[in-house]
């Protein structure tokens, strides 16, 4: 027996529901409008029903249509998983590998210590992300392994799992016009110029709630700490890193009107590519750092992960 669809349609398929039409879902894959269009119409030619409805400006997925894109989704998600052994097979003696690190460095020192006392006659080249392009990092195989602060969501080909939870802080230098008030509403933010991480601008849980009526970027938060030093505007940083300037009184933490009794913790998540060849130096480095805890105490001295 022949079958009726191809793993490219079902790609296809996919994109077009993701993106929302053909044509962005073209641009996502590569191709022309006109092929995917094709390859979809071929699809619900030979499954005898229609996948989307047509009657609106943007294609819908049809009851059908929705049902066949879980049926899809699995599919593609096992040829991953096939592909991804497939390379583990093949894989080769390893001398290198490349991490992308977007979170505290001191978060993740003790498994980098042991790899490097297991693993000596392997090089790591730490990278890190701009403008939030840990995923693309992983996809173009520029990097092996991301940590990054968790997103909402992440791209099909990209498996993630969390490693714990850190808390960002919203501070300002001690002589800024915010530093002195004991309670800071989100229109008196607005007021002030924001000084801002670029992979994180817009893709972390709540920051639309910081927007700023100016807003300055950096692609490090380094660049971003001394920026703040410089009385330039206030930021949201990682309190680890901070923890020096915090102590001392250079830099003063924001109480938020809204959020009063809370501290910002975010996730931290392990990243790597399903599919991409994993080299048993890679592997250890990974369960490393599934075991290794990463935490910090909030307010209340109690750890942000337990």
């Amino acid at each position: 027996m022949s079958l009726r669809y191809s793993i490219e349609q079902l790609e296809m398929l996919s994109a077009v529901a993701q993106r929302g039409s053909f044509s962005a879902a073209a641009r996502h894959l590569g191709k022309a409008q006109s092929s995917v269009s094709s390859a979809i119409a071929n699809l619900e030619i030979d499954l005898g029903f229609a996948l989307f409805s047509r009657e609106a400006k943007l294609p819908t997925l049809t009851e059908a249509g929705a049902q066949i894109l879980k049926s899809a989704e699995l599919i593609l998600d096992q040829c991953l998983e096939l592909e991804s052994h497939a390379h583990r097979l093949a894989a080769v003696s390893q001398t290198s590998m490349t991490i992308a690190i977007e979170i505290p460095y001191n978060a993740v020192i003790e498994p980098l210590r042991l790899f490097s006392e297991s693993f000596p006659h392997i090089d790591i080249t730490i990278r890190t992300p701009d403008r939030g392009r840990v995923t693309e990092l992983l996809l173009s195989r520029d990097v092996d392994l991301a940590i990054s602060f968790a997103q909402s969501s992440y791209p099909r080909h990209i498996q993630f799992s969390q490693l714990g939870k850190l808390i960002l802080t919203h501070v300002a230098h001690r002589e800024h016009p915010l530093a002195g008030n004991t309670k800071i509403s989100f229109l008196e933010l607005k007021k002030h110029r924001r000084l801002t991480f670029s992979a994180h601008k817009n893709q972390l849980p709540t920051t639309e709630y910081l927007n700023a009526n100016q807003i300055w970027q950096a692609e490090s938060y380094l660049a971003l700490l001394e920026l703040v030093k410089a009385n330039l505007g206030w930021a949201t940083l990682p309190r680890q890193l901070i923890k020096q300037e915090i102590d001392s009184g250079e830099l003063i933490e924001l109480p938020l009107e809204a959020y009063p009794h809370t501290d910002w913790v975010l996730g931290i998540d392990l990243l790597w590519a399903k599919e991409a060849q994993m080299q048993p130096g890679t592997q250890w480095l990974k369960a490393r750092l599934l075991e290794h805890k990463i935490f910090e105490l909030d307010r209340n001295s109690s750890p942000t992960t337990l």
